[in-house]
């Protein structure tokens, strides 16, 4: 229809178009490649270290691909349901649900088939142990940490982030078909170091997490007692890192290695708490110093978990 002489029209707005790469971009974020990324650092020093050097390359590269599938899986299910709120924080609105680059449906659907995939691939090219604890790894993820703790309890990263201990005993599984204690001590590690990193994150954005209503520690308590928890969980964290040297019977390479980084670590939470108690605010209290430096701390004493019986000897 003619609009009136004299009337002018106005021209709709329309957003930019999305791409194919937008898309695919899209559904490889919704995996969180960064966290998958730390849990496969996880995942091949304790292969190494229960093949006392280097597994067999077939065996190595199935579990990566399924321990991907596994966790990517977990964490497509996370965006399903904390689409709500990851709209509501600046850190989490330009993830793929917030923009709608993906429906809710197609992530579901998405999640499902990645966790199908991982069962089938850990399976049937590795053994069945390694894919039924990735599938519990999962499950704990998913109805235990997001559905259940998150927006209940600031406790929830304590015992939610269970899940993300799995990685080593999956690892080992997949060398040996059995659980033996080097990998409970890897668990452990992991169990212990999981607090004070996530509280680091969450004190740098404590707003974003009140903004979406999840209770986070760094929400509810104060800087200082989050310094404290910190650094408390970080020295449980460096005690049972060099608990593995006499049960694996690592060589001289780890306990130097978890030692000296353990003492850094100790040092980082030592001086957050300082600038806590001094009435830093959450910028100048840095709390994503100690964040950063906790990724290193993992990943170097987890190397040295590998090298060392491929270096050392036993």
């Amino acid at each position: 229809m003619t609009p009136p002489a004299g009337t002018a029209t106005v021209p709709q707005a329309i957003g930019p178009a999305v791409t194919a790469r937008d898309v695919i971009a899209a559904y490889v974020g919704l995996t969180k490649p960064r966290i998958v990324e730390l849990l496969l650092v996880t995942t091949l020093p304790a292969m190494f270290l229960a093949a006392h050097g280097v597994p067999s390359w077939r065996v190595m590269v199935a579990t990566l691909v399924g321990g991907y599938l596994a966790a990517g899986s977990a964490n497509t299910y996370n965006n399903v349901i904390d689409a709500d709120i990851d709209k509501l924080m600046r850190r989490t609105r330009t993830r793929a649900l917030p923009r709608h680059r993906v429906s809710r449906q197609a992530a579901a659907v998405y999640g499902t088939v990645l966790g199908v995939g991982s069962v089938l691939v850990l399976g049937l090219a590795v053994n069945w142990l390694s894919a039924w604890l990735a599938l519990l790894a999962n499950a704990l993820y998913v109805f235990v940490y997001t559905l259940w703790l998150k927006r209940r309890t600031s406790q929830n990263i304590i015992w939610g982030g269970i899940a993300g201990c799995f990685p080593p005993l999956i690892g080992w599984t997949a060398v040996t078909g059995t659980v033996a204690w080097p990998p409970v001590v890897l668990f452990m590690i992991v169990f212990f170091w999981t607090p004070p990193h996530t509280w680091a994150l969450a004190w740098r954005y404590r707003q974003d997490y009140e903004a979406g209503g999840v209770p986070m520690l760094p929400v509810v308590a104060t800087r200082t007692s989050v310094a404290t928890r910190i650094l408390i969980y970080t020295v449980l964290t460096v005690a049972t890192s060099l608990v593995l040297w006499p049960v694996a019977h690592t060589g001289w390479l780890y306990p130097l290695v978890a030692g000296v980084c353990g003492v850094w670590f100790i040092v980082e939470a030592v001086m957050l708490l300082n600038r806590a108690r001094a009435g830093a605010d959450d910028t100048s209290a840095r709390p994503m110093r100690l964040f950063h430096w906790s990724n290193a701390y993992l990943a170097l004493v987890f190397a040295a978990a590998a090298l060392d019986p491929w270096l050392v000897g036993r």
